[in-house]
């Protein structure tokens, strides 16, 4: 791997959001991991996302949805947010990944943005209810996978022609509608399934 010899306010400003998103979903992961194990140790323990019957946690946890894979889905999002950590760390350093690793890093970001999309789903219309860590999770990881989909061409090798990386940098600026339009689809539905709107009201 080589260094940049030159960082653009862009590249610069894509590397500070991948390493905050990163730390932010792999806080929220590990708040949910903290409080899973709480409740192990004493059923009787209320999550400290416990707000109300519709904004909680408890039954995300409890679910079969919650352990996808035979362990919980928290552990999952401890070990997964390392990597945007380390990418945005590194790309801060100056590091310029060569373009397979770009290809693996945004696949394993296109799983993680499909599974946010099936537990945004399960959450709404199998369990009811509107989890607030899990918010946080869906909220990083929507934007990580779309932004990095089309990432900054001065992160890539510069073996790609000047007409795809210049297409490349179109769509990404152009990304955060992508990101809005997600955000509000999650919001519209989740609103039609379960009216969260009247329970913040009431809050």
């Amino acid at each position: 791997m080589s260094t940049l010899t030159r960082a653009t306010p862009r590249s610069l400003a894509f590397a500070i959001f991948t390493t905050v998103a990163g730390a932010i979903g792999w806080f929220a992961s590990f708040e949910l991991l903290t409080e899973y194990v709480k409740t192990l140790k004493d059923p009787s323990y209320i999550p400290n996302c416990a707000v109300s019957v519709l904004v909680t946690c408890g039954p995300n946890m409890d679910s079969w949805q919650g352990s996808i894979l035979g362990f919980s889905n928290t552990i999952i999002g401890v070990a997964a947010f390392t990597a945007p950590i380390f990418v945005g760390v590194s790309l801060l350093a100056g590091v310029r990944f060569p373009n397979w690793f770009w290809t693996v890093y945004r696949l394993g970001l296109g799983a993680g943005f499909v599974f946010i999309c099936w537990l945004a789903y399960q959450s709404v219309f199998s369990l009811g209810t509107l989890c607030p860590w899990c918010m946080v999770v869906w909220t990083v990881m929507i934007p990580l996978f779309w932004f990095t989909l089309f990432a900054p061409p001065e992160h890539w090798s510069a073996n790609g022609s000047g007409s795809a990386r210049g297409a490349r940098a179109t769509l990404h600026s152009w990304m955060w509608v992508v990101v809005l339009v997600c955000y509000l689809l999650i919001a519209f539905i989740a609103q039609l399934q379960l009216n969260w709107l009247a329970e913040f009201s009431r809050a």
